[in-house]
């Protein structure tokens, strides 16, 4: 009678598991490792709505071929490595604790870390270091424009971004962000020389070598733009300026801050550890 009813229900059984089979995995595979399959949805998930449909294939094809490519590696990993080489227990283990070490320490360090920094305490470590902040290349101060040489607007534009007074400096930037194919003031902050002459396509030095007066003026013959910069003030070497290396100095301060932290929690650890018996050190005889 089991028997008889294993046979009549068995068919049953099948067609219920196909049919949950097919509900679970009802999707289009495009691309098979092995036993490993890639279904269209999860690739779609992947892929952000609303893009070209180039971007759409580009990144499709970049997932595909990263999720073949890991397969691929774990199944020649898995058949060319020995069976010590696969014991990967010693090296979960050792970055599930690196993991959460790192992870007290993020808890640690942002529930007691101080966040403000003064400009007195910049100001002290930059006297008290001022060796540190030697200039690697010249800093300088700027207003930088980047116009067609057949503009009409350009002698305006260089006569009132190279003036002192506001309302030429006001009419200059709004000429220039209208009519220029790039505009920026630097005037109030200081910048390196290499990040200006980037504005140039050229090399710091060169780029200085059309200094004259107070403007760097660039007009290169294989192009129909000219590139200009009012400099409104320049330091070539020496100790840079304090606003220049402030922030580089708040973060020293709050590397600095995190480093002590870290020590007074490594320390405490141990001490309280070594007090509590919970670490024993034993003395060999």
């Amino acid at each position: 009678m089991r028997k008889y009813l294993l046979l009549v229900l068995l068919p049953v059984l099948l067609c219920s598991c196909n049919a949950i089979s097919s509900l679970v995995h009802d999707d289009q595979v495009v691309a098979r490792v092995g036993k490993n399959r890639l279904y269209k949805s999860e690739v779609e998930r992947f892929i952000p709505n609303m893009i070209p449909a180039e971007d759409s294939t580009r990144l499709a094809d970049q997932y595909i071929n990263t999720w073949a490519m890991d397969l691929l590696y774990l199944d020649v990993a898995e058949t060319q490595l020995s069976k010590t080489e696969l014991d990967v227990t010693a090296d979960l283990e050792n970055f599930r604790r690196s993991l959460l070490k790192y992870r007290y320490e993020q808890r640690y360090i942002n529930d007691r870390l101080d966040t403000v920094i003064t400009e007195d305490q910049i100001r002290q470590y930059y006297l008290a270091h001022a060796d540190d902040f030697e200039l690697k290349r010249p800093v300088l101060k700027v207003r930088f424009v980047d116009v067609m040489k057949d503009s009409p607007n350009i002698d305006a534009i260089l006569t009132m971004m190279s003036s002192t007074e506001y309302n030429d400096i006001q009419r200059a930037d709004t000429l220039a962000k209208s009519t220029a194919l790039r505009y920026f003031d630097s005037s109030d902050t200081w910048m390196d020389a290499g990040e200006l002459s980037k504005s140039f396509g050229l090399d710091y030095e060169t780029m200085l070598s059309y200094l004259k007066g107070d403007m760097i003026r660039y007009e290169p013959e294989d192009r129909t733009d000219l590139m200009a910069a009012h400099v409104v003030e320049i330091q070539r070497k020496g100790t840079a300026p304090l606003e220049f290396v402030s922030a580089r100095i708040r973060d020293i301060l709050m590397s600095a801050r995190k480093h002590d932290l870290m020590n007074s929690l490594e320390r405490d650890l141990l001490e309280n550890a070594l007090e509590s018996k919970n670490f024993v050190i034993y003395e060999n005889e």
